[in-house]
């Protein structure tokens, strides 16, 4: 999936707010909260933390079929 610019522009408000957003990936929805973008292996990703347990989760953003904005 490649971010369009609102949806960048989000992320990275997300990131700022600690604000919790949800990626799509093979099906499953996550639910996260943002911590910062990265790159691995030449692909951007986000680590991300687990809103309940805390848990560390990167996210390639490749491998995405949508994020969305928790209200």
């Amino acid at each position: 999936m490649s971010l369009t610019f609102a949806q960048y522009d989000a992320l990275e408000r997300a990131i700022v707010d600690g604000a919790r957003i949800t990626f799509f990936r093979r099906g499953t929805e996550y639910l996260v909260i943002p911590m910062k973008i990265i790159t691995v292996g030449g692909a951007e990703a986000v680590v991300a933390r687990h809103p309940t347990t805390g848990a560390s989760l990167t996210i390639r953003l490749d491998e995405t079929s949508g994020l969305g904005l928790v209200k």
